[in-house]
């Protein structure tokens, strides 16, 4: 039996530095936001219907996220009618890798578990969190965004203290040592409640 542990978190929270740790204990890891980039690159599932629906956001053979921003800044309706294209492909890729693998514990990377209900989905859901002052401050630190885009980001997801509430587990990502250790004793618990299933 293969067990889902559903990984998720608000921005800057540590979530893609925590999967690392998840796969360095054997786990097999999928990563949502990787599996859209499958998906847009030159031949993949997501290219001729988005196509369809935007011509203009496919650039040589390759959906550009630039110019679905463009889009999105014009359309309040193109949101929904790009999630309702991207959804099921992104659901059937996880399901595939899902199929495709044999490790006993499979963490599923999906920023807005909770916000899409895909947590009803999963046999657990771990959260990663740290303070506010140091989500902003890794957040602004990597240089990509403004003040005001992390803000306008961060106001769209669940609230963090809700996200932890309702997780199974809580992994505090303040220090490296510490958020490994979490996920060493997270495992070793699954791993136990396999074994005694």
């Amino acid at each position: 039996m293969t067990f889902c542990l559903g990984l998720t978190g608000s921005i800057g929270m540590g979530k893609s530095t925590t999967a690392r740790m998840f796969a360095d204990e054997g786990c097999a890891v999928w990563d949502a936001d990787a599996a859209v980039h499958r998906l847009y690159a030159k031949g993949g599932a997501a290219v001729e219907p988005i196509r369809a629906a935007f011509p203009d956001a496919v650039v040589d053979g390759v959906v550009s996220r630039d110019k679905l921003k463009e889009i999105l800044a014009k359309d309040a309706t193109a949101l929904k009618r790009i999630e309702q294209i991207v959804h099921p492909l992104v659901a059937r890729d996880r399901a595939d890798f899902i199929d495709q693998n044999k490790a006993e514990i499979v963490v599923l990377d999906i920023p807005l578990l909770f916000e899409t209900g895909g947590n009803a989905k999963m046999d657990a859901v771990a959260c990663v969190t740290v303070s506010p002052e140091q989500q902003k401050k890794r957040v602004l630190a990597r240089g990509t965004m403004t003040l005001e885009q992390f803000v306008a980001i961060r106001d769209k997801q669940m609230p963090n203290d809700e996200k932890c509430r309702r997780a199974d587990y809580v992994i505090e990502t303040d220090t490296l040592e510490y958020a490994r250790r979490q996920v060493q004793d997270i495992v070793k618990q699954i791993k136990n409640r396999l074994t005694h299933a």
